[in-house]
């Protein structure tokens, strides 16, 4: 499947807005929940999500390289409340004229990408975490078909050398997939989560 700079800002909105309902489902008490992400509770994951959301806004405006972009929020406060603030500014930054041809610095990878593949990390990305988010509250992810199609495409052209996987990097390593498995189960499995142990418990 290929993903056109049209579509990608289209896809992008959709998992974005995904990952706000269901960052919106959690109560106080939830926020210190363990989640798929090892070592991080909700709260944690959220604001590297709100970190992510702002440094990519910065790279679509040409600050990408400012390391200071990308820093998790020293106070969350309210974390739905930041991290929504920070989802429109990254929608926002995405649909400007011109941003699919704009380059992306991305400071955390020390390089540039054109803008159409650098908005395909944060789309599969959020898709990702918009699941994590759901797996965490135990509900299911609400996304179209073609949605998940599309992230399934970008994940498998995520490298899986052992290298570029595991603790300081954006994904596990990758796992076997069954098969059978839906575009959802198989797109997780290729960047190290393990659907199977969280369940939808409401």
């Amino acid at each position: 499947m290929t993903v056109t700079g049209t579509d990608i800002v289209e896809l992008d909105r959709i998992a974005v807005h995904e990952s706000l309902r269901v960052v919106g489902l959690a109560a106080e008490d939830d926020w210190g929940r363990d989640t798929p992400c090892a070592g991080w509770n909700l709260r944690r994951l959220v604001a590297h999500m709100t970190a992510q959301h702002l440094g990519f806004a910065a790279a679509a405006r040409g600050a990408g390289g400012e390391a200071a972009h990308w820093r998790e929020p020293a106070d969350m406060g309210e974390p739905a409340r930041v991290h929504r603030v920070a989802a429109a500014a990254v929608l926002a930054a995405f649909a400007e004229p011109g941003a699919t041809e704009r380059e992306f610095m991305l400071a955390e990878l020390g390089a540039g990408f054109p803008g159409r593949q650098a908005m395909s990390f944060h789309f599969v990305d959020y898709v990702v975490h918009a699941w994590d988010v759901a797996a965490t509250l135990g509900v299911g992810l609400e996304l179209p078909d073609d949605v998940l199609g599309a992230a399934l495409a970008v994940a498998r052209r995520v490298p899986a050398a052992p290298e570029r996987r595991g603790p300081g990097f954006a994904f596990a390593p990758a796992l076997e997939v069954p098969d059978g498995s839906g575009p959802l189960e198989e797109a997780l499995r290729l960047l190290g989560r393990e659907p199977g142990r969280w369940p939808v418990r409401k």
